[in-house]
């Protein structure tokens, strides 16, 4: 696993009253399109992720940049979409690009409400042309604590998933032991093996799991019925998980967003 260099340079944690609670929200953006790219639905996107509210958004298949489908759509942004979806409402953002191509590239991405100290995106991909990344983001919460959020999306293949979890979980074993941890993304687990791989490696727990006895079904979005997007914990606990599979939602993506309450 190679990482590339930290992006952003240390500052001091908020001050006041230490974080108790906050809002998170996973959503695979599909690259800003519709399933089988039907049309370009950032802007719809963008009001339906402000309407959550979520402090921490975990956003995957997310385009940096796009030279041709930026001549081609009139309301493409002028801006990287993870900065156009932070719009002002995210005073922190972070990019892992993995994919690169002619065109452009996209990546992982994760907007906050709180400083994000430093970041890295470690590659995880194993072998063939699919390009995976773990964003890994230290956020700087109110009481003088760090959060530690990590962007996931997972292989096609059951075998190079099977080793990015494995490398999740070594990545892990670098995070102070005590500090609380939120991994969120499309892990296309639709075989189930991750919540035990990640509990024995990494002591996380998910979020529907732990409520519900199943992970959620997200895919696809209009008839969820795979079990392939994920918010796990450390250090934390879950509350109220949601899938948001009704309108808007069911026609912004191939994937239904994942929403919860994590108290520290």
């Amino acid at each position: 696993m190679t990482s590339a260099p930290p992006l952003a340079a240390s500052v001091n944690a908020p001050a006041g009253e230490p974080l108790r609670a906050l809002r998170i929200l996973t959503v695979n953006t599909h690259k800003g399109f519709t399933s089988f790219n039907r049309r370009f639905i950032l802007p719809e996107l963008r009001e339906a992720v402000r309407s959550v509210s979520a402090d921490v958004v975990f956003l995957q298949e997310v385009h940096g940049t796009h030279q041709r489908h930026a001549s081609r759509h009139a309301d493409w942004p002028p801006t990287p979409q993870y900065e156009y979806l932070a719009d002002s409402m995210w005073s922190d953002f972070a990019y892992g690009r993995n994919a690169v191509y002619p065109d452009g590239d996209h990546g992982n991405a994760l907007l906050s409400k709180f400083p994000i100290v430093r970041y890295e995106n470690h590659d995880v991909s194993i072998s063939g042309p699919e390009r995976r990344g773990l964003l890994h983001c230290v956020l700087a919460i109110p009481g003088g604590g760090e959060l530690h959020a990590i962007c996931v999306h997972l292989g096609l293949r059951e075998g190079q998933r099977l080793q990015q979890m494995h490398l999740l979980c070594r990545l892990l074993e670098d995070v102070p032991a005590d500090a609380p941890v939120i991994v969120a993304g499309d892990f296309n687990d639709w075989r189930l093996q991750a919540d035990k791989v990640l509990a024995d490696g990494a002591g996380l727990k998910e979020a529907f799991v732990a409520e519900r006895g199943m992970p959620a079904r997200s895919f696809p979005a209009r008839w969820p019925f795979l079990r392939l997007d994920r918010i796990y914990v450390r250090n934390a606990t879950s509350h109220a998980p949601e899938v948001l599979a009704n309108r808007p939602w069911s026609h912004l993506s191939d994937h239904a967003p994942l929403a919860v309450e994590v108290r520290l």
